[in-house]
């Protein structure tokens, strides 16, 4: 089965997207998860690298589902692949 040019432009906008986010998945996760034990301060009592570490990279990730979902929610609409609800 041939793909068509616009079939390429989906998968192309796809992995686009995908490159990004888990480059901003690596970042969060390994990049400041390593610089955060720098971070020699107590924020409520606990060192603020805890709160980066267990706290802010969560949300992060929340994020990056949400961001994620919605995207790929238009970009099935504006290429007619959208699942009927």
């Amino acid at each position: 089965m041939q793909l068509s040019e616009r079939h390429h432009q989906y998968w192309r906008a796809n992995l686009r997207i995908t490159a990004v986010l888990l480059g901003i998945w690596f970042f969060v996760t390994f990049v400041i998860g390593f610089f955060a034990r720098d971070l020699n301060f107590t924020f409520f009592g606990w060192p603020f690298s805890f709160w980066v570490a267990a706290q802010g990279a969560l949300i992060v990730y929340v994020a990056i589902i949400w961001f994620y979902a919605r995207y790929m929610n238009r970009l099935d609409q504006q290429f007619g692949v959208a699942e009927e609800e």
